[in-house]
């Protein structure tokens, strides 16, 4: 049995999508962050280090996920770190698709 407090009048059924739905955005985005960038074993602390870092893998996901490659997240960012030409693919594959 889970107890929740809310300030909605809501159904149990309601509030359990709800809440499903919200922690399934929030796990996946985290989840792929930590397996891809290990994002949770990140130490950087001094000034905004941490935030802008943090805003840069988001950054480097979202453009590595649209790239049009069936390669998992982690072969084509080690792809990109080896070849040049391959990073610029993935830097201007966004552009091509009409979304930067």
């Amino acid at each position: 049995m889970r107890y929740f407090i809310g300030s909605r009048v809501m159904s149990a059924k309601q509030y359990g999508e709800a809440i499903r739905g919200h922690w399934q955005i929030e796990n996946g985005l985290h989840w792929s962050l930590d397996v891809s960038f290990h994002e949770d074993d990140s130490r950087i602390q001094k000034r905004n280090g941490g935030i802008n870092f943090a805003l840069l893998r988001k950054i480097a996901l979202s453009l590595l996920k649209r790239h049009p490659s069936k390669d998992s997240i982690n072969r084509k960012r080690y792809a990109a770190a080896l070849d040049t030409s391959f990073l610029e693919e993935i830097l201007t594959s966004a552009d091509k698709l009409g979304d930067v």
